[in-house]
């Protein structure tokens, strides 16, 4: 069985920040939405790569050695282990593709 996800309409669906909702699974993946704005906390993932996916906005992604601008349309797969702090000056919409438990 397929699963068809119109992304327009999970966002509407919510108007927190910072709290991802799960829309789809994929074998042992969640494909999650969020809404983010501000700066969030420097962090890392040792278990997992991180795959970040704009929507629309853009995300702003801090290494401890540089900056990457994600726009609208872009996807960013931060390594395990890299300490990152994500951030975005207005209201970005964003797809976490994560494994399960994440």
């Amino acid at each position: 069985m397929f699963q068809l996800v119109n992304l327009a309409h999970k966002f509407s669906l919510f108007s927190e920040q910072w709290q991802p909702k799960v829309v789809a699974e994929m074998n042992d993946y969640q494909f999650k939405v969020v809404r983010i704005a501000g700066d969030f906390i420097w962090h890392s993932h040792p278990e997992t790569d991180e795959t970040l996916m704009v929507v629309e906005g853009v995300l702003r992604v801090d290494f401890r050695d540089g900056h990457v601008l994600v726009k609208a349309g872009e996807m960013i797969v931060v390594p395990r282990g890299v300490e990152h702090k994500t951030s975005a000056e207005t209201e970005a919409k964003l797809m976490l593709i994560e494994p399960r438990g994440c």
